[in-house]
């Protein structure tokens, strides 16, 4: 086991520190990667030892269904974030921002990737996707958000797919752990034939919120 793979996978995660408590929501459809996303961020806590403890909600992924991860970087117990309690978000879809807008704290952070995912309901002409300004200035109201051309950026590194990694960059601003940190667990999560692009993609991501 390498050096990096070492750091990303050597600790238990509740055996950790706890003096610094972040707590971050992932949401987005299936097929969107939120899982890595998430991975991610785990391990990039766990790397750090911070306790971290997490939690993932599939609902229809396999179907392009609602995806929902918690990460809770500092927490030695409890994988659920309660409502009303995370720090940041990152929607990799707009209408889900405005779904789980409820878990976000007064003044919290939500990075939005501001490409739609049409439902069937949408597709077929039986519902109306809703208008994405009006979204995110109703979510404005209460949070600090922040759109990330997320997968017209991850086209840029090589692949839309990269999108999930674009906007962990994005969030890599605001999570209290070294942008080295996460640049090792994408070289231990990711398959090397996806490597560079994903690299790209994360540091796309960062320099698109500075």
């Amino acid at each position: 086991m390498s050096s990096d793979e070492n750091k990303c996978f050597g600790s238990v995660p509740n055996s950790g520190k706890t003096d610094v408590k972040y707590d971050v929501v992932i949401c987005g459809v299936g097929g969107q990667g939120a899982i890595l996303a998430s991975d991610i961020l785990g391990r990039a806590a766990v790397a750090e030892d911070r306790a971290v403890q997490a939690a993932e909600t599939h609902g229809m992924a396999q179907r392009g269904g609602s995806v929902e991860n918690h990460v809770r970087i500092g927490s030695a117990y409890g994988s659920l974030i309660p409502k009303r309690g995370a720090d940041l978000m990152i929607a990799l879809e707009p209408a889900e921002a405005v779904r789980y807008a409820h878990l976000m704290k007064d003044g919290g952070i939500i990075l939005v990737d501001t490409e739609p995912v049409y439902p069937f309901t949408v597709t077929t002409g039986k519902a109306e996707y809703p208008d994405i300004d009006q979204m995110l200035s109703a979510l404005s109201e209460s949070f600090v958000v922040k759109t990330v051309q997320a997968t017209s950026l991850a086209t840029e590194a090589g692949n839309r797919q990269a999108a999930n990694v674009v906007m962990v960059g994005a969030a890599s601003h605001y999570i209290p752990l070294q942008e080295q940190t996460f640049i090792d667990c994408i070289k231990v999560l990711v398959p090397p034939k996806f490597l560079d692009v994903n690299l790209k993609a994360f540091d796309l991501g960062k320099k698109s919120v500075q």
